[in-house]
């Protein structure tokens, strides 16, 4: 047939024909290693994002730490302050004292410990020596001797590094530390008075630039980032009272010294989970095993478990409800990060910021909507868990 021909092609040349024309090249990007390949690239990206994020805020701790302490104390007490306005008290008034009520509280705390420690330092003084006497006769009988020689090279050695410039150069970081630990506080201070004086109002200005659902989805947000550290604040500081007035009331009917100062050490513990229990009662423990025994000591063990068993099956869930709705695996992992990340204050920090995520993500959607992949699937066949139980 010619090319111009009238007669038209047979009907299965032309659909090939068609097919070849139509039909796009293949992609390199297209089969599984191409997607696999995609999705390497997009967690790389995701991750120097973040590990970027992480940088730029440990430049600037000064100014963050503050910030992110002022908010949770600003959750946990701007309630207070709220109350005194709907009774008739001026603002600025209402905020001044809750603040230094704040102020106080913090601060009788730090004056109970050091008071009960100087009260009790000449007790705990010869207490702590005779102990190491005792310590002391005890290696004697271990199979492997420890010589006077070593004993007196181990404290030469510890002398030396005390008059060393290294030890010198740590001292003056030790000033430095304190400076910027004073300077934090300071900010804090002056940034929690106008979360609590102005914050409504401070978070309305941010959420100017939103319309429609984009502005409530973010006013949920900060709603719900107010509730979890508010409520997260309020009842760990409740069961931490009640942990601290029951192992103090153990340590005074056995006579362990420094009661008050380990009492507040496990209020204070107390905000770290799962590991400020276990730190405190290791603490305890050793107090009493240096100045009353290690029969005292094995029942102070006794008490403090006893006292966190309390907690854990009966205070913590009527106190805190769901606001800390996260797996004990979640919370060493996030403990552990936290502590890598930032110390001490990330130890502190990243059990709440972590339950603060979660609960955005449960309220992305809407107030009782999950974002999507975080909604629970229904199983078509139910997966038994351990007492005869199913997952559906």
């Amino acid at each position: 047939m010619g090319l111009f021909s009238r007669h038209p092609a047979p009907r299965d040349l032309a659909n090939t024909v068609a097919e070849v024309v139509e039909t796009p090249p293949r992609s390199l990007w297209a089969d599984g290693f191409g997607r696999l390949a995609v999705r390497a690239i997009q967690i790389i990206v995701v991750v120097v994002l973040v590990a970027g994020l992480i940088w730029g805020i440990q430049q600037v701790t000064l100014v963050i730490i503050p910030l992110i302490l002022a908010l949770i104390f600003a959750s946990a007490f701007g309630p207070v302050t709220m109350w005194m306005r709907r009774k008739g008290v001026p603002s600025v008034l209402a905020t001044l004292i809750t603040l230094l009520a704040v102020v106080a509280v913090l601060a009788g705390l730090g004056w109970l410990v050091v008071n009960a420690v100087i009260d009790q330092w000449d007790e705990l003084s010869s207490q702590a020596v005779e102990g190491f006497q005792q310590a002391q006769d005890w290696y004697h009988t271990l199979p492997f001797a420890i010589s006077p020689d070593q004993v007196n090279q181990a404290l030469n050695a510890i002398g030396d590094f005390v008059t060393s410039a290294q030890f010198g150069s740590g001292a003056l970081a030790g000033v430095s530390a304190v400076a910027s630990f004073l300077t934090g506080l300071v900010l804090m201070v002056v940034i929690l008075f106008f979360f609590l004086k102005d914050g409504p109002r401070m978070w309305e200005f941010v959420l100017r630039p939103f319309r429609g659902s984009d502005y409530d989805r973010a006013r949920r947000i900060g709603d719900k980032t107010v509730t979890v550290l508010g409520s997260y604040v309020r009842g760990t500081a409740s069961v931490a009272a009640v942990d601290a007035i029951g192992i103090y009331i153990g340590l005074l009917i056995l006579q362990v010294p420094l009661a008050l100062p380990l009492a507040v050490l496990v209020f204070l513990l107390a905000f770290i989970p799962i590991v400020g229990a276990v730190t405190a009662g290791i603490l305890a423990a050793l107090v009493a095993l240096v100045t009353n025994g290690w029969v005292v000591a094995l029942i102070v063990v006794g008490v403090v478990v006893l006292v966190n068993q309390l907690e854990g099956n009966f205070l913590q869930p009527v106190l805190m409800g769901r606001t800390m709705k996260l797996h004990s695996f979640v919370v060493l992992v996030v403990l552990a990060g936290g502590t890598a990340i930032g110390g001490i204050l990330g130890t502190l920090l990243a059990v709440p910021l972590t339950a603060v995520a979660w609960g955005i993500v449960s309220v992305w959607n809407g107030p009782d909507q999950p974002a999507e992949w975080a909604r629970r699937k229904k199983r078509r066949n139910p997966v038994p868990l351990a007492g005869g139980e199913s997952e559906g």
